[in-house]
């Protein structure tokens, strides 16, 4: 898996590590059971500090994507249309953002497409 950031990017590092596994997800490069690389080694690689790989680790795992245990490292736990889902869900609050709708607006959106679409 390979993960790449932008440190001249507005979007913290840590969202960028966690948003680039998403997207391994969605795209089927990893799949439930599947572990992540060791949080030092994406340091390492990506010469940034450990906590913010931990960082976006924890964000994953507090969207139950992967499973983060000290010892054992992150495990994929989600199923990958959850992944797809919830990527697709994020690129649409970055172009609502974007934009320059509320998030009223944005979710009054979603809910009318939602609609037309029963």
């Amino acid at each position: 898996m390979l993960i790449r950031i932008d440190a001249g990017s507005a979007v913290p590092l840590g969202e960028q590590i966690a948003t680039a596994v998403r997207r391994a997800l969605a795209e089927g490069g990893l799949g439930p059971g599947d572990r992540l690389p060791a949080a030092r080694e994406v340091a390492r690689l990506l010469e940034v500090n450990i906590h913010t790989v931990l960082r976006g680790y924890q964000q994953l795992r507090d969207e139950g994507l992967i499973d983060l245990r000290r010892g054992r490292g992150a495990v994929v736990i989600a199923v990958p249309a959850q992944a797809r889902l919830r990527e697709a869900a994020f690129q649409l609050v970055a172009a609502a953002r974007e934009a320059g709708f509320s998030e009223s607006r944005a979710v009054a959106l979603l809910r009318s497409c939602w609609s037309e679409d029963s």
